[in-house]
């Protein structure tokens, strides 16, 4: 079994080995099985990415609401 992969130290860095991935994957030039992995690993560091975005988005939103004692609560985006 593979080891799991640890998480990225920052968004950016998440950000950069997905786009590495993206081209190895659109190389084709991996083995079945290393694809399958790096396609694992794409989607946990997109996912990861996905709520970075939304955490920060609702950090704004605090920011720039007027009530200051605003606890942080789920975000949903409209678009989906």
């Amino acid at each position: 079994m593979p080891k799991k992969a640890e998480a990225p130290a920052s968004f950016e860095s998440a950000l950069q080995q997905l786009e590495q991935i993206v081209s190895r994957l659109e190389s084709g030039e991996l083995p079945l099985e290393e694809a399958l992995n790096e396609f694992e690993r794409g989607v946990q560091l997109a996912r990861t990415g996905q709520q970075t975005l939304q955490q920060a988005e609702q950090r704004v939103q605090i920011l720039l609401s007027d009530d200051k004692d605003a606890a942080l609560a789920p975000f949903t985006p409209e678009n989906d």
